[in-house]
């Protein structure tokens, strides 16, 4: 018997929800992992015509929320631009190529077969291993924009919760809430269009804190699959009316403190790098990243964490 098709639909931008897990026993996705296949999906959302909503990488299967986006969207010129920031400016993509990655830009299987097949290679490589790291082909359903999206997307931030991994969903930085609250949504990898128009804000901070506030009162609620948020958080976090106090951005990117290989200003950061980069294991080049929340304070990855 034949594979079912997959439900897609190219004539209109349309947001899925897709599901990848391991064929490996146990949970090989650790930190250094969760980190590397985080890189691959950043880098690849600004490749594609795609506009990611949500995620949630745990330790034996990840969750992705995408818009994409069809055809019209990929003019010759923003084709040549990505093309160029992915492979280097040097890079060269003759006209009759063009057409081939405007299909391709826009088509939800290469997009996914790009992410773990670089996944897997690393992985391989990192393990000296050969062979499959995914099992069957990644799972997809079309959602809908407004409520049926937002109570998925509070849905996928509630993974590690229900794991028992963390108390809080934005704790969990390998999720969509965690990035939004620990990284301050670093380079506008989320796209914060959920589709409630109800809501009617354009001010990210408010978008956050009313996200936040239907996630916690999802979580909230006994499902009978797995934890659920403790009562007595989400009753200090509704007397706060779900703001991020300072206080709350510090405690959240203090994670620096203890993940990063570096820390300090971009200058020491830099002298330092220069003396170590002899020990890395691969091609890393500086990777600066801005700590939110305290200005003029910047880390770099530990080594060996990203390869």
């Amino acid at each position: 018997m034949g594979r079912i098709a997959r439900f897609v639909r190219d004539d209109r931008p349309t947001i899925y929800h897709v599901m990848s897990r391991t064929a490996l026993d146990g949970f090989p996705l650790q930190d250094v992992e969760k980190d590397r296949l985080m890189a691959i999906v950043a880098r690849l959302c600004k490749f594609y015509f795609v506009d990611l909503l949500g995620f949630c990488l745990m330790g034996n299967h990840f969750h992705l929320v995408v818009r994409m986006h069809t055809e019209e969207a990929a003019t010759d010129a923003e084709i040549v631009k990505r093309f160029k920031k992915q492979f280097g400016e040097d890079a060269v993509i003759l006209p009759h190529q063009v057409q081939d990655y405007r299909r391709r830009l826009v088509n939800l299987g290469a997009f996914m077969k790009d992410i773990k097949q670089g996944f897997t290679r690393y992985f391989n490589k990192r393990r000296n291993r050969k062979g499959f790291f995914w099992g069957d082909r990644f799972k997809s359903l079309i959602v809908q924009e407004g409520a049926s999206l937002v109570n998925l997307l509070a849905y996928v931030d509630l993974n590690p919760v229900r794991a028992g991994l963390v108390q809080k969903p934005e704790d969990y930085r390998w999720s969509g809430l965690g990035y939004l609250v620990q990284r301050g949504n670093r380079d506008g990898l989320l796209d914060l269009d959920l589709g409630l128009k109800e809501w009617n804000e354009l001010e990210p901070k408010e978008i956050v804190r009313k996200y936040r506030q239907f996630v916690y009162e999802t979580g909230a609620m006994d499902t009978g699959k797995g934890k659920q948020l403790n009562p007595e958080i989400v009753k200090r976090e509704r007397k706060k009316g779900y703001k991020l106090s300072r206080t709350d951005v510090f405690r959240h990117r203090c994670r620096y403190f203890t993940d990063s290989g570096i820390i300090g200003s971009k200058e020491f950061v830099s002298e330092v790098f220069d003396g170590v980069k002899h020990l890395l294991d691969s091609k890393d080049e500086r990777r600066f990243t801005p700590v939110g929340g305290m200005d003029g304070v910047y880390s770099m990855k530990r080594l060996g964490a990203g390869g």
